[in-house]
């Protein structure tokens, strides 16, 4: 093997599963609803596949142990060397990670990775529940704090130290929805107005209905490989470039700032320095937007805008396309879901198709670099990644 296109890595396969209440179906079945288009858009490429990356944030939802397992025989890749790794809301992006370091290290040169979730087969009382753990079960989760509540914690910093509105939180759902609307694997397929978003019921204040992801299944998969291989088993590969990745504390009464998310703008300076580009260079993102405050926060993490500008951001309708910065026109978590292991490949995959041209009528014109930005919980795990054409 050519050791000098070694260095290189490329997206040459995408597939996606339908998002949404997916009680037709299983997660070894929504696994295999993703990952044999991908493996078809990689030129039917299942006997290349010398690795398998899983991404699955957690058992208890689907009511399957190890399913890692499960979803590796069931998509026909029993035999190959296979893990399962797990990020919490990040697990996805930690699966594609992975699927990069494996190629990275020659371990492998053509790696298949899915990320799945089921997450409706439980109520949603318990769905809170089991995500509610993932905060400091000692300190925190006790105390009866959810993922609502830590946002709404943050939400109201950001608007106490730097005057962001309720309007503003709301365009975020706003545009999302837009974008939702057009995207066939999207759980929530409508447009809302902001007098919908603005008077939905409460639920931890200040944010509201809309200003909160969905409880959905799903799954996603791409087909990584060398460029040696991806220029064989794609025309049209798309290079994973530069990646980056932080953690946070555990414990978000430990923040010294609850206006952002430290380790989002650590793992961004790192990719943007191996990836040799600043903000201004990158032409569509994906954000983690489980709350309408979490995009906004995200813009200035990423160096969209400078901190305490996001609001302005998004009203001035700088995020949509045609904006300075197109952001999450599949519809982000809000619209399109947020499954937890398949949110991160989901991001993937959004921007493969953006920058293949194939995202339709949610197309950024010219899309030549684009960066997906994926947290786990409250920023305990963080990862951006950079692609280019």
């Amino acid at each position: 093997m050519n050791n000098s296109l070694s260095e290189k890595v490329g997206i040459v396969g995408i597939g996606h599963a339908k998002f949404g209440k997916r009680s037709d179906t299983t997660i070894r079945e929504l696994a295999h609803e993703a990952a044999i288009p991908a493996l078809e858009d990689a030129g039917n490429c299942a006997d290349k596949i010398d690795a398998v990356v899983v991404g699955v944030a957690g058992d208890e939802f689907a009511g399957q142990g190890s399913s890692g397992a499960v979803i590796n025989d069931y998509v026909g890749m029993a035999g190959k060397p296979m893990f399962r790794v797990e990020a919490a809301c990040a697990t996805g992006s930690a699966a594609v990670r992975a699927g990069w370091a494996l190629i990275k290290s020659k371990l492998a040169s053509v790696v298949l990775v899915i990320g799945a979730e089921t997450m409706t087969q439980v109520s949603s009382a318990r769905a809170q529940e089991l995500m509610a753990r993932a905060g400091d079960t000692r300190w925190e989760y006790p105390f009866g704090v959810t993922f609502p509540s830590y946002y709404a914690l943050m939400a109201t910093a950001h608007m106490h130290r730097y005057g962001t509105t309720r309007e503003q939180l709301s365009m975020v759902s706003v545009k999302n929805h837009k974008y939702g609307a057009l995207n066939p694997y999207a759980h929530l397929q409508r447009e809302v107005t902001l007098e919908e978003a603005m008077k939905s019921v409460m639920i931890c204040q200040p944010l509201n209905l809309y200003d909160c992801c969905l409880i959905s299944d799903g799954a996603a998969a791409v087909v990584m490989a060398n460029e040696e291989n991806a220029r064989k088993l794609s025309d049209t590969p798309v290079w994973l470039n530069a990646l980056g990745a932080a953690s946070g504390e555990m414990m978000i009464s430990e923040r010294h700032d609850l206006t952002s998310i430290a380790a989002s703008r650590i793992a961004a300076e790192q990719a943007y320095k191996m990836a040799n580009i600043t903000p201004a260079d990158v032409d569509v993102a994906v954000v983690h937007d489980c709350f309408t405050i979490a995009e906004i926060i995200a813009y200035e993490a990423l160096g969209f805008c400078t901190p305490g500008e996001g609001g302005k951001l998004i009203q001035e309708g700088q995020t949509y396309i045609g904006g300075k910065i197109p952001v999450n026109v599949d519809g982000g978590l809000k619209a399109k879901g947020h499954p937890l292991g398949a949110t991160g490949v989901s991001m993937t995959v959004e921007i493969v198709r953006q920058l293949r041209g194939e995202a339709g009528s949610r197309q950024v014109g010219d899309a030549e670099v684009g960066l997906s930005h994926n947290i786990g919980e409250t920023g305990q795990y963080c990862f951006v990644h950079i692609y280019t054409r």
